[in-house]
């Protein structure tokens, strides 16, 4: 089995990107399945549901989230409150029960546990502990899944990395995200479990983390704080990873990908 997963969409930039490129990598890669994150999909904050069913359309199973969900909570709220989308958010978001966030999908006869779950290092916001969440939630659905994969939408590379020894052998991929900058190393833990400290990004290449430069520069600059506007760069970044699944649920392989496109 083949898993393709895609770094944080950012705005429109990203779903275009998405509907001219995806094809032709699920074609190339032999892809099972398309997971990615869309914690910037509505405008590089949050989502909505018109974004949402916009990827979802171009060939995108699954998607997780982060942080910016809070950004259009009452859009947010709908969206996974009506169970219409294969759409999670953070299990460990104390507004949330641990149930949304995760899905056991089946593909290829093989039963996939999708969680999604964010850091607490650095960030504002208050979750609950991750590595408590993600045992309840594998202890809950023991024996329930053929197949693990973990969103960790996480600052901090320190926390990712912890993350990722502490499920060794228990997931089959662990996945970090939110940075939006790809990091160079993917491994295979102990033979069966794929990581990465942050896949990336899907966005304008020439911005900082998707936004224009000439803001975030003046915002370090004065401390003023200010509104993200999206850079208007035709050339796209995308940063996904293809991982490799045996029939014993072993992850085999994981592969970077880092390339620029047009749209």
């Amino acid at each position: 089995m083949n898993i393709l997963f895609f770094g944080d969409l950012v705005g429109k930039p990203a779903r275009h990107a998405i509907k001219k490129i995806l094809p032709s990598y699920k074609e190339k890669y032999k892809i099972d399945l398309t997971i990615a994150n869309a914690d910037n999909l509505a405008h590089g904050k949050g989502v909505t549901g018109n974004t949402v069913k916009e990827v979802l359309e171009y060939g995108i199973d699954v998607l997780t989230c982060g942080d910016h969900i809070w950004d259009n909570k009452k859009q947010a709220v709908k969206i996974i409150e009506s169970g219409e989308y294969n759409f999670l958010c953070p299990a460990n978001l104390p507004m949330f029960n641990l149930q949304k966030g995760y899905q056991i999908i089946e593909v290829n006869k093989k039963r996939i546990l999708i969680i999604n779950l964010i850091g607490r290092v650095f960030f504002q916001k208050y979750p609950d502990c991750p590595f408590r969440a993600v045992d309840k939630i594998l202890e809950d659905n023991e024996n329930k899944f053929d197949i693990a994969l973990v969103d960790f939408h996480c600052e901090a590379t320190s926390e990712k990395r912890a993350f990722g020894f502490y499920l060794n052998s228990r997931a089959t991929v662990i996945l970090g995200t939110h940075t939006h900058i790809q990091t160079a190393d993917e491994e295979i833990l102990n033979d069966r479990t794929a990581y990465i400290s942050d896949v990336g990004m899907v966005g304008p290449a020439d911005s900082i983390l998707g936004c224009r430069k000439d803001i975030v520069i003046e915002q370090m600059l004065t401390q003023i704080p200010f509104k993200y506007d999206l850079s208007e760069d035709n050339n796209i970044l995308i940063n996904a990873v293809v991982i490799e699944i045996n029939n014993q649920g072993k992850a085999k392989k994981i592969e970077r990908i880092n390339e620029k496109i047009l749209v």
